[in-house]
């Protein structure tokens, strides 16, 4: 239908979830909103992607975006103001390899180090330390430039930046005497910055027949 919106299932605090808002606001792309939860989750939603996990967008030709990377670049693919996916389309394969890192044995870690029972896990030290490697990566970046992959805010600070911050919040007192001053003061920018706060504002928990409020919404952008 002419003027249909894509629709975007999110949950507010998840991190594939969050890159990909930051993503679709960037771009100017507007998307009808299902906030869920996942406990209790939407037969809509499961019926267009099984897997049941966000985000999902749905477009009006009601193809599926399942994958929250791929959900990025569709976005910025559209529209990219701001350059976030030059980095990646001139041969930084560091980039590419910084983010795979991060969804796959950073991401282990963090799982088990923020949810130890769910892995039957007596001791979570073990993971911190190994997400700690990363972060030490990260950090000897940033110490050099501003964001990740220099001095502007791009595609890789947006798909990293929400997994360290649930890695930082598991133990916000601990994570702030680490001796990772760039890090630490590149996650507290992107935090405090009105790009973020705005894909964090809190919306209704959507449930079939109610109204889809528009992502972003007008006071965010």
């Amino acid at each position: 239908m002419p003027g249909e919106l894509p629709i975007l299932y999110s949950f507010r605090r998840c991190p594939y979830a969050m890159r990909a808002r930051m993503a679709i606001a960037v771009s100017g792309q507007t998307c009808a909103l299902r906030e869920v939860v996942l406990r209790e989750k939407p037969p809509e939603m499961i019926a267009v992607s099984p897997k049941g996990t966000v985000p999902i967008v749905v477009l009006p030709d009601a193809e599926i975006i399942e994958e929250s990377l791929e959900i990025m670049h569709w976005a910025l693919e559209q529209n990219d103001p701001e350059g976030w996916l030059a980095p990646l389309n001139y041969g930084r394969d560091d980039i590419r390899a910084l983010i795979a890192e991060n969804d796959g044995q950073f991401k282990d870690n963090l799982d088990r180090y923020k949810y130890p029972p769910r892995y039957e896990l007596p001791d979570p030290l073990h993971h911190r330390a190994q997400g700690v490697v990363f972060l030490k990566k990260l950090n000897a970046r940033l110490l050099k430039t501003a964001y990740l992959s220099g001095a502007k805010f791009t595609f890789a600070d947006a798909a990293i930046s929400p997994f360290i911050r649930q890695f930082a919040n598991t133990d916000r007192e601990w994570f702030n005497a680490l001796d990772l001053s760039g890090l630490q003061h590149w996650l507290q920018n992107i935090l405090e910055s009105d790009r973020f706060l705005g894909v964090m504002d809190k919306y209704p928990v959507w449930a079939s027949g109610m109204d889809e409020p528009a992502f972003p919404s007008a006071n965010s952008s």
